[in-house]
């Protein structure tokens, strides 16, 4: 009888004792791929990891193609409280700070995706973020990087002199500065444009995205020149949830987000390395000459970036601190010199 109630008491405390779990949450979450393209399906795997493993929950409404409002205002939509979160890049939000340059693409900076990961898991990247998008009223919560980019040519791309005249359709912001500053004639246009202006010769070449998705765009039916493994552009996206929403969760449902984004991240990198490599092996066979730039090539185009780098540090003191974060960690991998 008194073992009975030595139990019942026990398990009375155990009840009061045990902690209360927040209500199970939905969030709405927008990115800017499409339902069938190959990252948007990866993150539609994330979303039913963090489903499957938080046993309901955590919801996770995700709206593709950018289809509640347009890519560059997801940030503000989830700071606003439209959305939750916003898994699409940094590199969309330079307006609001030059900070979100270097969170968005270093240019120039990095070999690989594993050094970029790198500095923000093991270098103080993540940290030097974080204050970023906090002081936006946003959490950071991870990145994913397909990889390096590759420049696409109607002329040959062999090393850094090959650029000195090389007209080429160029993305808005710091990519324009660089190219300007190694003698190249970088041409903001849009997407669409792209497939007329090299087939009239307006440009030599474009700088459009990873080989595997440059072959799946068609450019190299036009073109038969291209960078492999390319060496001037590397954009991560993120994941980023409104701080107010992240803070309300349990530690266990941001654990399960977390964990999971990081297993879409390196998956979307190791399937990008793949595809990559199969289309350049494909290219190669078709007539398509590839061109690995050497060391001192590479070093060579670090150094010109590094002119925008700067001027780019000194728009804010956020982009600084980042920018220093980089340097630092670049020092330390023997990819800038003291």
């Amino acid at each position: 009888m008194k073992l009975t109630s030595v139990l019942k008491a026990s398990a009375l405390a155990a009840v009061v004792a045990a902690p209360a779990f927040a209500d199970p949450i939905t969030l709405r979450i927008q990115t800017h791929y499409a339902t069938e393209h190959p990252t948007g399906k990866m993150i539609a795997t994330w979303a039913d990891d963090v489903q499957t493993m938080s046993e309901g929950d955590i919801t996770i409404e995700m709206f593709y193609s950018s289809s509640v409002v347009a890519t560059t205002e997801t940030f503000d939509a989830a700071i606003n409280g439209i959305l939750d979160c916003d898994a699409t890049g940094g590199a969309y939000q330079t307006g609001k700070n030059a900070a979100f340059q270097f969170v968005g693409d270093l240019m120039g900076g990095y070999d690989t995706p594993w050094q970029y990961y790198s500095w923000l898991y093991y270098g103080d990247g993540l940290a030097a973020a974080q204050k970023l998008y906090n002081a936006n009223d946003m959490q950071l919560i991870g990145w994913s990087l397909y990889g390096q980019e590759s420049l696409s040519s109607s002329k040959p791309l062999a090393g850094f002199a090959d650029l000195k005249g090389w007209k080429f359709r160029s993305p808005p912001g710091m990519e324009t500065e660089i190219f300007e500053e190694l003698g190249a004639s970088p041409i903001v246009m849009d997407f669409t444009e792209i497939f007329t202006a090299l087939e009239t010769g307006i440009i030599d070449g474009a700088d459009a995205s990873g080989l595997a998705n440059n072959v799946g765009l068609g450019l190299y039916d036009i073109v038969k020149h291209a960078t492999y493994p390319g060496f001037h552009s590397m954009p991560a996206d993120h994941l980023a949830c409104n701080k107010a929403v992240w803070d309300g969760m349990t530690e266990a449902q941001r654990r399960m987000i977390e964990t999971a984004w990081q297993k879409l991240s390196f998956h979307i990198a190791l399937a990008n390395e793949k595809n990559n490599a199969e289309a350049a092996a494909k290219l190669q066979t078709e007539g398509v000459t590839l061109y690995d730039w050497s060391a001192e090539d590479r070093a060579a185009f670090r150094k010109g970036a590094q002119v925008a780098w700067e001027r780019w540090g000194d728009k804010t003191p956020e982009a600084r601190d980042i920018l220093e974060s980089h340097k630092a960690y670049l020092t330390q991998l023997g990819l800038l010199s003291e």
